[in-house]
């Protein structure tokens, strides 16, 4: 059965009837669960088991588990974490002398693997994260704590250390949000930020991180325009960037859009995911869940292509059992990392 470039999410802790035909009828490629979709461990394993149930397969199903404000899954049942930022500054203050990059790289990828765990045991195999935006002074506040540093390179090196954790936990991370979103001082969830940075200095700077890490399985784009490279689109609908992100950054893996409904994109969502995948990304997110904007968005996406297919296979083949290891032991290394 033809598999649609769509990534769509559900409505509640149940799986709806007219959900599922709908599911079973259009095949996306993933679903996404947000906090509405989550009540206990118990019933996340039903519904992520239903949820590919529907198309028959073992479609990936996605959450964002960053930490911080971002995380779906909370206490009394999972794991509470700092920011990402936050977690950074703490284990660089509490290590020892000359050994903060390597003491914040490490506590990176036990979070992570940590998470991925959490994630894994009640059947969620994509976590979007982690973000390699690069802070800067005038980050908009939604991003800047997600983010891991100001430096490039130190967010490249937490980068690999997060995905290390993740894949060693049975997850796929999405790295994000491609080619960088650290410049924005609005947020693309309510506006459309414009970056008038150099391409030199995005280059150099932005871009880094993303570059370093251009061997991952799969990317996220942002809803930004870069006004050096394409002044009228967003990195999401301009085949300029995605270009770049190809070419320059050197992506090969999966391509996913940021949330199709954040009001940084003009049009209707149907508008919205035909200019997504015209520009060249393989996979349109849609997560609210609403049925009538799901119609629009699959039918305006259409199926993956040939390309879009061939990295999905790539992206979806690097999915382990998870490593076998003593969790407790390791949330004891990590308590030991940040808290001195």
């Amino acid at each position: 059965m033809t598999t649609r470039a769509a990534v769509l999410g559900c409505s509640g802790t149940t799986l709806l009837p007219e959900e599922a035909a709908f599911f079973r009828a259009v095949n996306p490629w993933g679903f996404i669960l947000f906090a509405r979709n989550v009540a206990d461990p118990a019933q996340l394993r039903r519904l992520t088991a239903e949820l590919r149930e529907c198309v028959g397969r073992d479609a990936p199903v996605l959450v964002d588990q960053e930490g911080g404000r971002v995380q779906r899954l909370r206490a009394p049942h999972w794991s509470e974490w700092l920011a990402p930022l936050e977690m950074v500054k703490l284990a660089m203050a509490t290590a020892k002398p000359g050994q903060g990059h390597q003491t914040a790289c490490r506590a990176m990828e036990l979070r992570y693997r940590l998470i991925a765990s959490e994630l894994h045991g009640v059947g969620i195999d994509v976590n979007c994260a982690p973000c390699l935006d690069v802070a800067s002074a005038v980050t908009h506040p939604f991003l800047r704590n997600r983010c891991f540093s100001e430096d490039p390179s130190l967010v490249a090196d937490l980068g690999r250390a997060a995905a290390k954790g993740h894949l060693a936990g049975g997850v796929l991370p999405i790295v994000k949000h491609m080619p960088g979103h650290g410049r924005a001082s609005l947020d693309s969830h309510k506006a459309l930020p414009h970056v008038s940075a150099p391409r030199e200095v995005l280059e150099a700077h932005d871009f880094a991180p993303f570059r370093a890490l251009n061997d991952l399985p799969i990317a996220m784009t942002a809803h930004i325009i870069y006004d050096a490279i394409d002044a009228e689109n967003p990195a999401t609908t301009s085949s300029t960037m995605v270009q770049l992100m190809r070419r320059d950054i050197g992506f090969e893996g999966l391509l996913v859009s940021d949330d199709l409904s954040m009001n940084a994109l003009a049009g209707s969502l149907g508008e919205r995911a035909a200019a997504t995948i015209a520009a060249g990304v393989d996979i349109a997110l849609h997560c609210s869940g609403d049925m009538a904007e799901m119609m629009q968005v699959v039918e305006a996406a259409g199926p993956m292509s040939t390309q879009a297919h061939a990295r999905s296979e790539a992206a979806l083949a690097q999915r382990c059992p998870p490593q076998t290891v003593d969790i407790a032991a390791l949330r004891a290394d990590l308590s030991g990392l940040v808290n001195g």
